[in-house]
């Protein structure tokens, strides 16, 4: 068995990911501190050719030299947009008939591995601060919770990998 070098993988362009048929998510960043998480998310939402990411509040945005250091260029390929107010946006994403969903641990959550998405349904996915998780108050606008069942001693997972996680999880469902 041998490696691929990366121009033995067959990938696209950015020209060609921006007109490509997206996979219908939309990731929600709610106040993420860390600037490697913030280029990670991008990274793997450019892998799953995910629709938009929205970076809310004290997320930080492109150009950033450690947002980028991380992405390794998916700044350029996923389409981003700052929203200062989560909330808001999450009220807009609702009234354009997008699911939102909390990637949250809170009461009548469903776990990750029972989640089946709806058909020619747009999911919106929020991820929450590295600390306090997503907000209360988004955590009470969104259409449901996901959770990733978890068995060991730790309360959650890091940000990057709950996200690689439930990107992976929706999108082979939704192949």
């Amino acid at each position: 068995m041998r490696k691929l070098k990366n121009n033995e993988l067959g990938r696209i362009t950015v020209d060609e990911f921006k007109v490509v048929e997206k996979t219908p998510i939309i990731v929600v960043l709610d106040n993420i501190r860390s600037l490697n998480n913030v280029g990670s998310v991008f990274r793997t939402s450019d892998a799953f050719l995910i629709e938009k990411i929205y970076l809310c509040g004290i997320t930080a945005t492109p150009p950033n030299k450690d947002i980028h250091r991380t992405a390794l260029g998916a700044t350029e390929s996923v389409d981003w947009e700052y929203v200062e107010d989560t909330l808001t946006l999450i009220q807009k994403l609702k009234d354009s008939n997008i699911k939102v969903l909390a990637i949250e641990q809170a009461e009548n959550s469903t776990k990750l591995n029972t989640f089946f998405p709806e058909e020619n349904q747009k999911y919106a996915i929020v991820m929450g601060n590295e600390v306090k998780g997503v907000q209360q108050e988004v955590v009470s606008a969104a259409d449901g919770c996901i959770e990733i069942p978890q068995l060991g001693t730790k309360h959650s997972l890091n940000i990057s990998v709950t996200t690689g996680v439930v990107l992976w999880d929706l999108f082979q469902k939704m192949m």
